[in-house]
């Protein structure tokens, strides 16, 4: 079980860091569709960290 929550960390990290490198991309470039799937990926990122460190 310990494996399985090390990876759910890493992976909601690296979906937190794909959104933000979104919204930046799309701030330098222009676009709402980049700001809508930075979002969408930091929004997922965020949610499976709340959940994986909400249950301690």
């Amino acid at each position: 079980m310990r494996a399985y929550r090390a990876a759910t960390l890493a992976l909601a990290v690296v979906f937190v860091g794909i959104g933000i490198a979104l919204a930046v991309e799309a701030a330098v470039v222009g676009g709402a569709l980049g700001y809508l799937l930075g979002l969408l990926f930091v929004g997922a990122g965020a949610g499976r960290l709340y959940l994986l460190l909400g249950r301690r």
